[in-house]
C-alpha cells in the first residue's frame, strides 16, 4: 500500500484555535456536524477529519492512478473541496462515500485533461464466477517466512492486475473490493445504473481471478 500523503495547507489558513470541546475524543458524525457550522469548518475539527480519513483518500487515489506520480497534489485538491463544500453533506452518515465520490470525480477530471489512452484490455475471462463475495484474505495464524513472501508476492501481482483494468472497471472493483462500498453508493458515484455496476464488478472479478489463479490456488 502506498504511504500516507501528507496534505500540505499552503492555499488554507492552517491556524488552529483552540477548541473548547476535544475535537479528538468526538464521533464521525459529531466531527462532520462541528465542521459544517458556520461558513468554514472549524479548523481544529476538520484537521481532525483529515487525519481520521486521509488514509481513505490514499488508498482510493493510490488504486485509481497507481502510476501517477502527482498523486499527493491530487490528495490534496480533494481536501480543499472537501474543505470548502462540506457545508452542502446533508446527511454527515453519508461522509465516507461522499470523500470517495469527490476522489473519483476529481481522478476523472484530471483523465479528461491529460486525455490518457489506455489500450483496451478484454475481459472475456474464460472463467465464469457469480457476483458474490471475493475473499482476498490468505488465511494463516502464524505464518512462516515462504507464506510471508507468498502474501506479498500475492498483493503486489493484485494491485499490478487491478491497475491493468480500464478506469471504468478499476473505478467500480476499487470502491466495491478496497473501500467496501454497496452497490447503490458505487451507482450514485460514477453515474451508471445498479445493474452496470454489478455487470461490471462480476466482469472484473473474473479477470482478477483468472490473472491471481495461481495465486488463489496456492
Amino acid at each position: 500500500m502506498s504511504q500516507s500523503i501528507t496534505v500540505s495547507w499552503s492555499t488554507v489558513d492552517t491556524t488552529l484555535p483552540k477548541a473548547s470541546v476535544q475535537v479528538d475524543k468526538l464521533s464521525n458524525h459529531d466531527l462532520i456536524l462541528r465542521c459544517q457550522v458556520g461558513l468554514r469548518p472549524d479548523r481544529a475539527a476538520f484537521a481532525e477529519l483529515l487525519r481520521r480519513y486521509q488514509s481513505q483518500v490514499d488508498r482510493v487515489l493510490y488504486h485509481l492512478a497507481p502510476d501517477w506520480p502527482d498523486r499527493a497534489d491530487l490528495a490534496q485538491e480533494v481536501w480543499i473541496r472537501v474543505y470548502r463544500n462540506i457545508n452542502r453533506l446533508q446527511e454527515p452518515s453519508k461522509f465516507r462515500g461522499w470523500l470517495s465520490r469527490i476522489a473519483t470525480n476529481l481522478f476523472y477530471d484530471e483523465l479528461r485533461k491529460r486525455k490518457r489512452v489506455v489500450s483496451p484490455l478484454s475481459l472475456d475471462a474464460p472463467r465464469s464466477v457469480d457476483d458474490g463475495e471475493m475473499d482476498w484474505e490468505i488465511a494463516g495464524d502464524t505464518p512462516g517466512p515462504e507464506e510471508e513472501l507468498t502474501t506479498r508476492e500475492f498483493y503486489e501481482q493484485l494491485r499490478e492486475a487491478i491497475a491493468d483494468l480500464p478506469e471504468v472497471f478499476r473505478t467500480t472493483i476499487v470502491l466495491r473490493e478496497i473501500e467496501g462500498l454497496a452497490y447503490e453508493e458505487i451507482a450514485e458515484i460514477t453515474g451508471v445504473s445498479l445493474g452496470t455496476v454489478k455487470s461490471r464488478i462480476a466482469r472484473a472479478r473474473a479477470r482478477l481471478q483468472f490473472q491471481l489463479q495461481n495465486y488463489l490456488d496456492a
